[in-house]
């Protein structure tokens, strides 16, 4: 048995999703003639109360479209030093919109108004123009730590004062929302634009989408377009995002019951210095330094058929999702005592 827990991003279509897709009606997304994709752009602005929305292969394109769209070269984007769109987007804040990144130390990847107020520049024309807040929710490198409507809105409230745009990287956002109870409609209300993403958690194939109003949608499709993001006959890919949004949500509270299991191992275990806090399906652990690196674990679990990520020298992490079974978290609980 094959056990990956690399991402949840290495699931497979199901049977249903596949002949969700197999059923799409298709035209060409180009020209906005693509059925699905309007279906599901609709679905997804709806959902979190929102104009419109902009389906994209990636959640790096629709992060770095709303970057884009927000900014002009030689601002500033105020963000946590973990964030997603700073280590793990290739560059592209400055690559892509000549923008740069002043990063923040937040309380395990999430910031506050006050940290946010102390960091805007002012207006003077040796600094930069600090234009945008980007949070992320939840938190990749943070362990899933999330967010709640209570901590965004004094961030909200400031933003609007000081007239800053606020966007939300929101590639697990239900993950987050399926802990605080919160609605989604509420969520989107706090923030100028939105990238949700379709393939982390939810079983999707492949695609992200960005949320906004009209006027912002538009430009996000030219750039979309300018980055090599537009697609044709892309309905059957929509298709798999639209069944992942109707039926994959739910369940996430299951992927989050098994890595709670999985962190309550490794805290009983001898080589383990520390586990971070689990708050939802991500768990980040470090070893103990006498005992072995992260890449000496990672290939011991790799020979019984595990796949786990090393996250540094001595830390791993590891994501639960969908198609990891009660059988393969009962294996990998026996397998991790080694």
């Amino acid at each position: 048995m094959q056990i990956d827990l690399r991402s949840d991003t290495v699931t497979k279509p199901t049977k249903a999703m596949l002949e969700a897709m197999m059923a799409a009606p298709v035209g060409d997304d180009v020209f906005g003639e693509d059925p699905s994709i309007i279906e599901l752009e609709n679905y997804a602005a709806a959902l979190f109360g929102k104009e419109a929305a902009v389906f994209c292969p990636s959640g790096t394109m629709t992060n770095q479209i709303a970057i884009k769209v927000h900014t002009q070269p030689g601002d500033e984007v105020l963000c946590d030093v973990n964030s997603h769109i700073y280590n793990y987007e290739g560059g592209g804040i400055s690559f892509n919109s000549g923008v740069q990144a002043k990063l923040l130390q937040g309380n395990e990847g999430r910031l506050s108004a006050e940290q946010i107020e102390a960091n805007i520049n002012g207006d003077y024309d040796w600094l930069t123009r600090t234009t945008l807040v980007s949070l992320e929710n939840t938190v990749n490198r943070a362990g899933g730590s999330y967010y709640t409507i209570e901590q965004i809105k004094p961030i909200q409230a400031l933003c609007k004062t000081k007239n800053l745009k606020l966007h939300l990287d929101g590639a697990r956002i239900f993950n987050a929302l399926a802990e605080t109870g919160e609605s989604t409609v509420d969520m989107g209300n706090c923030f100028d634009s939105i990238s949700i993403c379709l393939s982390k958690g939810l079983g999707a194939p492949v695609g992200s989408l960005l949320l906004g109003n009209k006027d912002f949608i538009k430009k996000a499709r030219r750039v979309r377009k300018v980055f090599g993001g537009g697609m044709r006959q892309a309905g059957i890919l929509a298709a798999a995002g639209l069944f992942a949004l109707k039926n994959n949500v739910l369940r996430l509270k299951e992927d989050h019951y098994k890595a709670k299991k999985i962190e309550a191992v490794l805290k009983q275990l001898p080589f383990v210095e520390s586990v971070n806090p689990v708050y939802t399906n991500i768990i980040i652990f470090h070893l103990k330094k006498e005992m072995m690196t992260g890449d000496a674990f990672e290939k011991k679990l790799a020979e019984q058929n595990i796949k786990v990520s090393a996250f540094g020298k001595q830390t791993l992490r590891m994501v639960t999702h969908l198609d990891f079974t009660e059988d393969m978290l009962d294996q990998s609980l026996k397998a991790l005592q080694l």
